[in-house]
């Protein structure tokens, strides 16, 4: 039976956002504009180096399942924090924005939780320093069958195969969700994620159905700088797969059937969370039945919205916005 319109199933990482100038990313040697692994010892350096400090719960499908919640879905988040303060502060925050949280916070767990430094340069550039702390320790005791097994749509994160036990995780939620009825699909993460696992990547093309990506995570998949070439070999294989492409319009494939969402192009003042509520946008419209075209449009609104302020979640009416352009 149905309980969740979407669950999904990720890193549990507490988001911490912090305004830099590009002198500071060369001072502390932070790579711009992509996300990077970090160890603890380095997190402390880089957490103690912020100002202007603002926290809320992130991981990229944890972002996604707010923007769902905020849309009115029904969802779950499957995910992993210690009972420490930044977990106890993330099972609250998902909660009370509409998420359900299944999984209680850790006791006496040897790992913290996670956290991501994210330093955004006033071009709205985002880089990313993650230490994964617990929640990468995600496995398949993890995964309920109540909460799997009740899903519409299962959405799944590629960064969790960077782990055995996050693979298992993944495996078990997708099974007992297409067991239960219910359709399950992935985020390719990014492409460097994409390199680490292509073999399993192409397989799960395979096995899904749907898989989101950006167009540098398609060429990264099929091994080729011709986009055409990579979404044909996806849209081969795949039910449904979807292709985002930097301020360009999406494309959607499924079967026979080709679409496009227009995108309008604005200058981000934090590109944050714009391929997460993308994929928001995109769910809302597959979870109630919208066409392809409509569905990408959903995701191109709720992108552009995210990439406004500051943070990866929305803070304008996206159904509202939705409303405007006649989507509902």
């Amino acid at each position: 039976m149905t309980k969740y319109q979407v669950v999904g199933i990720g890193n549990a990482i507490v988001d911490v956002i912090s305004q830099c100038d590009d002198s500071f990313l060369d001072l502390m040697g932070i790579q711009k504009g992509i996300m990077q692994l970090v160890e603890k010892e380095r997190g402390e350096l880089l957490y103690g180096g912020m100002t202007n400090r603002v926290q809320a719960p992130g991981g990229s499908v944890a972002n996604t399942l707010a923007g769902l919640g905020a849309l009115g879905l029904t969802t779950a988040f499957i995910g992993r924090v210690n009972d420490d303060a930044l977990g106890r502060f993330y099972q609250t925050e998902m909660v009370s924005g509409g998420t359900d949280f299944p999984n209680e916070p850790v006791p006496g767990g040897e790992l913290p939780t996670s956290r991501s430094m994210i330093f955004v340069s006033p071009d709205g550039e985002r880089s990313m320093n993650t230490y994964l702390g617990i929640s990468s320790e995600v496995g398949p005791d993890d995964v309920s069958e109540d909460v799997a097994g009740a899903a519409q749509l299962l959405f799944l994160e590629g960064y969790l195969y960077d782990k055995p036990q996050g693979k298992q995780a993944f495996e078990r939620a997708a099974g007992l969700c297409k067991a239960g009825g219910g359709k399950a699909g992935i985020s390719l993460s990014d492409p460097f994620c994409v390199d680490r696992h292509r073999e399993d990547f192409r397989r799960l093309v395979g096995e899904l159905d749907y898989v989101i990506g950006n167009e540098h995570e398609w060429k990264s998949l099929y091994e080729t700088e011709d986009l055409d070439v990579a979404l044909a070999q996806g849209a081969k294989a795949a039910g449904l797969i979807v292709c985002t492409r930097s301020g360009e319009d999406v494309v959607l494939v499924q079967g026979e059937t080709r679409a496009t969402a227009k995108v309008n192009p604005i200058v981000p003042v934090d590109a944050t969370g714009a391929g997460d509520q993308f994929a928001a946008g995109f769910l809302y419209g597959y979870a109630t039945g919208q066409s392809l075209e409509v569905s990408g449009r959903m995701g191109c609104i709720a992108a552009a919205e995210v990439i406004s302020h500051f943070g990866a979640r929305p803070e304008a009416d996206l159904k509202a916005m939705f409303q405007k352009e006649g989507l509902l």
